[in-house]
């Protein structure tokens, strides 16, 4: 019999090959890791239409240029019929207050031409499955970037009654956690480390999900319950979190909004990121080198951003960098939620529930966080 040793050029190829092999399967599994709990949406899916025409209207809304104009007689006025109606074949869409928005993007330092790259991307959208009870329809954009949301009509009267109001709230608190946009930044963006996701609503009552349910390609939303014995360290960072959100807060309690949650997602932090937390590039308005400057930076209640995407809604603590946003600000306390309060006052007495006063909501939320923040 004979034997023979492959050659060195022999061993290089299968040397390559074997890290092809490897990068084939990583690129594999990262992908089937990025689609978990999401779905794309292609022509055989029931929501293509509708995404494919939203994606077309949005084109060409943020393709028409469109001024505020200077004065008006009333800020809310301005905000209430200021629309742009675009007609196309088989459906119009209508698009309220652009500029506003707009000048909210901007001031978030997303640029016309990145929104539009996302939202309007080829790449189908994606639906957003996750152990939410809400009625809405969520989708995702190609990249992960953005979520869309379907609102009620009450929903959107709302929010242009009020969206003067947010608009002042976010000029003077430049770094709010508050979400209010139909088209919404994913608070878990970029999500690829995220390794738990909580909605926190401050209460105990049906605040708890079981890990186990709902199949792997459900993202599970875990509750107040499940946050049980554990704690958000945030070290030097505390103190600025917990006051913003008590000025966010405050400013939800003045408009009447009850049952907002804090989305809350942590990732460990690596080395690199430990080294290197922040950067002053990535904040508005932080070249604090005269008196005046340092004053107005306290005084809008800012502070230095980490060097990340979507930084607004990250904060580094010494271990791990955490996601936060407030979102769900829609629902008043009218007759509805009044009765419903009755109600579960009469069900479960001395027990906490979600459905009180705004008020009473506001105040066990910033508890909830001033207890669990470190």
């Amino acid at each position: 019999c004979s034997h023979s040793e492959p050659g060195p050029m022999a061993q290089k190829k299968a040397a390559g090959a074997s890290r092809a092999a490897r990068r084939r399967r990583w690129w594999n599994l990262r992908q089937r890791w990025r689609m978990l709990g999401v779905f794309e949406i292609n022509p055989e899916h029931e929501f293509y239409q509708l995404t494919s025409m939203i994606k077309e209207g949005m084109h060409a809304s943020l393709q028409t240029p469109v001024e505020l104009p200077v004065a008006f007689p009333t800020k809310k006025i301005a905000f209430h019929v200021f629309f742009l109606i675009l007609a196309f074949q088989g459906f119009v869409m209508q698009t309220f207050a652009a500029p506003v928005f707009a000048k909210l993007r901007g001031s978030l330092n997303l640029t016309e031409e990145e929104y539009m790259k996302s939202l309007c991307s080829e790449g189908c959208y994606l639906q957003f499955v996750s152990n939410s009870k809400s009625k809405a329809d969520f989708f995702v954009t190609n990249d992960k970037r953005f979520f869309l949301k379907t609102q009620s009509r009450r929903e959107v009267r709302f929010l242009l009654s009020n969206l003067q109001a947010y608009m002042d709230h976010l000029e003077k608190y430049p770094h709010s956690l508050l979400k209010y946009f139909i088209v919404m930044q994913s608070v878990f963006y970029p999500d690829e480390r995220i390794n738990i996701r909580y909605d926190i609503k401050g209460c105990e009552v049906g605040r708890w999900t079981n890990p186990d349910k709902g199949g792997k390609q459900t993202i599970k939303v875990l509750k107040d319950n499940n946050f049980e014995g554990q704690c958000i360290e945030l070290g030097q960072e505390k103190s600025w979190f917990a006051n913003q959100v008590k000025v966010d807060a405050a400013f939800l309690r003045e408009l009447n909004v009850l049952d907002y949650s804090l989305l809350l997602a942590r990732q460990p932090l690596h080395q690199d990121e430990l080294e290197g937390k922040h950067s002053l590039t990535t904040c508005p308005a932080r070249d604090t080198s005269t008196d005046l400057e340092l004053q107005e930076f306290h005084e809008h209640h800012r502070r230095l951003l980490p060097n990340f995407q979507n930084a607004v809604h990250v904060i580094d603590g010494p271990h791990c960098r955490y996601f936060v946003g407030i979102i769900d600000i829609f629902t008043v306390y009218g007759i509805k939620k009044r009765l419903e309060n009755l109600w579960k006052t009469l069900h479960y007495p001395g027990r906490a529930f979600s459905t009180v006063s705004p008020t009473k909501y506001s105040q066990r939320f910033c508890q909830w966080i001033q207890e669990h923040a470190q």
